[in-house]
């Protein structure tokens, strides 16, 4: 399985917005995708700022470029979106999974 993770920058008050951007935009198209497994979205305060990464899962970088087109490694952020950051990372990281560990935790 493979982690795609994309940071990014927002204040405080936009990273609502930001959240509800890849929650009602970016979620229901990569549900569609044929290899796309799940995402989340971390969100750290730091000052008045809040760091963002997005980690999306999939069974393939060939799953992966369904959403991107030959350049993987390219972010893809709609003007939208970009328009709620105060920066973002033009590429992003991919991991293979070497250990999972899912245990049954109350809110999650």
């Amino acid at each position: 399985m493979i982690a795609r993770l994309w940071s990014a920058q927002t204040t405080l008050a936009l990273a609502p917005a930001y959240a509800e951007h890849l929650k009602t935009k970016v979620l229901p198209i990569l549900r569609k995708l044929h290899g796309y497994v799940t995402a989340m979205l971390l969100k750290r305060e730091v000052a008045e700022n809040a760091e963002i990464i997005v980690i999306t899962w999939w069974h393939s970088l060939d799953a992966v470029r369904q959403f991107t087109g030959e350049d993987f490694e390219a972010a893809i952020v709609a003007d939208e979106a970009a328009a709620l950051l105060t920066a973002f990372d033009l590429r992003v990281r991919h991991y293979d999974l070497a250990l999972g560990d899912v245990a049954s935790a109350p809110g999650i």
